[in-house]
């Protein structure tokens, strides 16, 4: 598996483990705590969650999932935008702490835009930063004009990454939001990079692509987004089987035939469109 580098020459591994939904029923918390467990096995060291997800229950599966092990993972999670004023940004970090067990996060981020500026967001964050309770920060579900002003910010350009719905169905970002990311050289975070409910597995061009390399269309779609260098894809995998799926198509190289192949089907965008999020 090949790394991202981040702004700051920090390395992480391009394919690692999402939490969303995790943490919702108690009967499924013992298999979601060994999935995760096994994902750091096989080098899925880098795990994402929120505070959103399941009012914190997935913080806590990924708490007791990375005891003993904290400091093998890359650990970053999500505030909502009502929490990164300055007045609430540490009481909530300290709430994500503790349902994770640890002391630091290594990369915190807006979840989305709210009604907090991005300048009150910013001095919040880098705050944080100085206490010791995060290594640094991000931003997710922000579009073009909102990284144009947040970059335009005194601050703004510590921002290590942004975290996107991003997959085949979901292509919108390629118009013009990744190639800014490229030319920024700000990693983008992939959410979603299987898609959601099952309907991109079931497309004809993927199955056929999957076929072609004895793998099947989640692993195809991981590969599709890791064949930009620069993208982080953060697949959820609640079941043993399938995090061992996702580590192994690190190794998928497509071809530009399969690429082809999923452009006919699920073409790229040809104007702008707004952003989409999940």
């Amino acid at each position: 598996m090949h790394d991202v580098c981040l702004p700051d020459g920090t390395k992480i591994p391009a394919i690692g483990q999402g939490s969303w939904y995790m943490g919702e029923r108690n009967s499924d918390r013992a298999a979601e705590v060994r999935a995760l467990r096994l994902g750091l096995d096989l080098g899925l060291t880098l795990i994402d969650t929120a505070e959103m997800y399941a009012d914190g229950g997935a913080e806590e599966v990924v708490g007791e999932a990375i005891k003993g092990r904290r400091e093998e993972v890359f650990l970053v999670s999500k505030a909502y935008p009502q929490n990164t004023s300055r007045a609430r940004s540490k009481l909530a970090c300290e709430a994500s702490l503790k349902r994770l067990g640890t002391d630091y996060l290594d990369l915190y981020l807006l979840h989305w835009r709210g009604a907090v500026s991005f300048g009150e967001t910013i001095e919040a964050f880098e705050a944080l930063i100085q206490e010791g309770k995060i290594r640094r920060w991000g931003v997710s579900n922000l579009d073009s004009d909102d990284m144009d002003e947040l970059f335009d910010l005194a601050g703004g350009r510590a921002c290590a990454v942004n975290q996107l719905l991003y997959n085949p169905q979901y292509r919108g970002i390629e118009y013009d939001l990744l190639p800014w990311a490229q030319r920024e050289a700000l990693p983008v975070m992939a959410y979603s990079p299987v898609g959601q409910g099952g309907a991109l597995l079931q497309n004809a061009a993927m199955r056929a692509v999957a076929a072609r390399h004895n793998a099947s269309p989640a692993q195809i779609a991981l590969a599709w987004a890791l064949r930009h260098p620069h993208v982080i894809a953060i697949p959820k995998a609640a079941r043993e089987a399938h995090v061992r799926q996702n580590a192994a198509a690190a190794a998928i190289s497509l071809t530009m035939a399969d690429l082809s192949e999923i452009d006919r089907a699920l073409p790229p965008p040809r104007r702008a469109v707004p952003l989409a999020m999940l």
